[in-house]
């Protein structure tokens, strides 16, 4: 067994203990931002589907190089106003709308061949000053603008919670990002996603709720500076 074999089902056991005594299904996102297409094709080989990217043009290039498999492309970084052209075309998921002003052009230039782009409000859960995400208050207002854009699809809620060495720290900002997303399905039923958790603390995200889990470095080993 490979050791990219060896990653991938270890990390499939854990995430199915984890998940064992909650009803919704928990979804592995490999983080690839900065790994190169072939770490992406023997991930795919074994059975991964879902592939997330921080930077719009590295995804573009390895979408480009695995066209002949059927992925679906997660955009989890950042996104800059200038690049929602690129972001609405080329992927299928979008994690990080955090301010009015993107929903406007992702929602016109998302084509209609592709369907609805599946939409995350990103969340500052631990109010960073440096860190992207929208706070808590404002949640409400940009899913309502999301919802409006037939173009889009509102999908529920992603978060990173600030990196404290005290687990409970972390667990609590997980706690209190569940308690979000309780409130949102409340008023958009069809939202069924919340994406938080990461490779040192994703069994304490699914714990509280999570339903998809970002795994880089357990997956792929440490990852490469960005050139």
């Amino acid at each position: 067994m490979s050791s990219s074999e060896t990653a991938f089902t270890g990390i499939c056991a854990r995430i199915a203990r984890a998940a064992a005594q909650h009803s919704a299904p928990v979804h592995l996102l490999a983080v690839s931002k900065t790994k190169p297409a072939a770490a992406v094709r023997a991930l795919a080989a074994l059975g991964q589907r879902r592939f997330g990217e921080n930077y719009v043009q590295e995804a573009l290039a390895k979408q480009r190089e695995l066209s002949d498999l059927a992925l679906e492309w997660h955009l989890i970084g950042p996104l800059q106003s200038n690049k929602c052209r690129e972001a609405a075309e080329h992927f299928d998921w979008l994690h990080t709308l955090d301010r009015p002003k993107l929903i406007a052009p992702l929602a016109r230039w998302r084509p209609p061949a592709r369907g609805p782009l599946q939409v995350l409000i990103q969340v500052n859960i631990d109010d960073e000053a440096a860190k992207s995400g929208c706070s808590p208050g404002e949640i409400d207002a940009l899913a309502a603008a999301v919802a409006d854009q037939p173009a889009l699809h509102l999908r529920g809620l992603m978060a990173i919670p600030a990196p404290h060495e005290d687990m409970a720290l972390r667990r609590a900002a997980f706690a209190r990002m569940r308690g979000l997303y309780d409130a949102l399905r409340r008023d958009h039923p069809a939202v069924d996603t919340l994406s938080m958790g990461m490779s040192e603390d994703f069994e304490l995200a699914i714990a509280e709720g999570a339903t998809l889990v970002r795994i880089g470095s357990a997956l792929f080993g440490a990852r490469a500076s960005a050139a």
